[in-house]
């Protein structure tokens, strides 16, 4: 074996900050709907799920061994091949986070994954077979599943409750799932370190088998688990407060009910998907059960406009960081001159997209505040078809239906001025 080289060490190191920007464009998965619905004070929020997330790191390594022996073909594969594809991933990351739009970490780093090696080996280095079914179908089938189970749920939440009247009653019950929707959050919490958490584990593993450190096929090392699982936790409790805007008030206004069927629904996807090692986007399971939360209410509605950008960024994430990981390899095949620039490139993308978000700062004081978020054309219009409410004040039906124009020979009309 051989011991580990700069360039190697790079790359490990590269990985965990990837890891450690998974962990706070991520944090809204957990506690968006938490912090929303003020079940959790914010700080204290992310700081739950920064030590839940660190635990689950430590919990399964299917998913990680997907990743390090199963998307791509690890014979002849460069190190230099993963460095790019972490470039691509990193970048896509910060942007969207810039943006406040929760894209797939996962997605980002498979996009930049697939794209590094493509064009260092051509498409023979990735397993087509591994990547539609363990990556392509599950990014389609969780949201949807995710989203019907929550909806579900949020309707079953409610009939149930319907009878429930009494003042007392309903705060009881709205005490109940708030603490319901604390236990739910840290449930996801550790589904998403067992999930997230996994794939950097994957990545170093798979670059260490490159650099000729471990044999193919090897089960990530403890210290690949726990360095992972730490930087996870720290980006974690640094709170992606953006992307937290976004899940838990941009998308739909949602009660502690609602958030609690979320959040269940969305780790109980992410867990399964987990065990059978699945590698799938804990974002898109935790915004299609948002969603389902949503419309499952009556009277609840989804901000489409948003929704509409979330969707983009999904369709995005996978080309856009495989053309970004693709360049850098291009680069990095040039030598060493070729790794500095994508290095480079790589240090000023990051710190120009950090100043960038001091312009508008958004952090646990204002991470509720919705701003002039336009509702869209679908949720207006529902709201223009909604019948006025029965036994409503006159000046109500004024509003809505005007008042016909007064005749010429109407003698109350007041005599016109000359």
């Amino acid at each position: 074996m051989e011991h580990i080289t700069l360039l190697l060490a790079i790359v490990v190191v590269t990985a965990l900050v990837f890891d450690f920007t998974n962990g706070f464009h991520d944090t809204a998965n957990a506690m968006a709907t938490t912090i929303s619905t003020g079940a959790l004070k914010p700080k204290t929020a992310v700081a739950m799920s920064a030590v839940l997330n660190l635990i689950g790191a430590f919990l399964s390594v299917e998913v990680a061994k997907t990743i390090s022996g199963g998307i791509v073909n690890e014979d002849g594969l460069r190190t230099e091949v993963i460095f790019a594809a972490l470039v691509g991933a990193i970048l896509w990351n910060l942007l969207t986070w810039l943006v406040g739009l929760p894209s797939s970490s996962s997605h980002a780093l498979f996009g930049g994954l697939i794209g590094a090696a493509v064009m260092s080996a051509g498409w023979s280095s990735i397993n087509g077979g591994t990547v539609v079914t363990k990556v392509l179908l599950p990014a389609i089938a969780a949201p949807l599943v995710a989203g019907l189970a929550a909806m579900l749920a949020t309707r079953l939440t409610y009939r149930i409750n319907r009878n429930v009247t009494d003042e007392g009653q309903l705060k009881s019950t709205a005490k109940g799932y708030r603490a319901g929707q604390i236990a739910s959050a840290g449930l996801v919490s550790l589904a998403h370190g067992t999930n997230d958490a996994q794939k950097t584990m994957g990545i170093i593993t798979l670059a260490l088998v490159t650099g000729g450190v471990l044999a193919p096929g090897s089960n990530p090392p403890l210290w690949v688990i726990v360095s992972a699982g730490v930087a996870i936790a720290l980006g974690t409790y640094l709170g992606g407060w953006r992307i937290i805007r976004t899940m838990g008030k941009g998308l739909t206004d949602l009660q502690p009910p609602q958030g609690f069927a979320a959040q269940t629904s969305a780790a109980t996807v992410i867990l399964a998907s987990s065990h059978l090692g699945f590698s799938l986007s804990t974002t898109q399971s935790c915004s299609g059960a948002v969603m389902g939360a949503g419309l499952g209410r009556k009277g609840g509605v989804v901000r489409w406009s948003t929704a509409t950008r979330m969707f983009v960024a999904w369709g995005l994430t996978l080309p856009a960081a495989g053309l970004v990981g693709a360049g850098a390899e291009f680069l990095t095949k040039q030598g060493p001159w070729g790794i500095a620039v994508t290095a480079v490139i790589l240090v000023g993308g990051s710190f120009a997209i950090w100043v960038a978000s001091r312009r508008q700062p958004v952090d646990h004081t204002n991470v509720n505040d919705t701003g002039d978020e336009p509702q869209g054309v679908v949720t207006t219009a529902m709201a223009a078809v909604q019948p006025p409410p029965v036994g409503g004040p006159a000046s109500d039906l004024s509003t809505t239906i005007p008042a016909p124009a007064p005749s010429p020979d109407d003698p109350a009309r007041p005599p016109a001025k000359v």
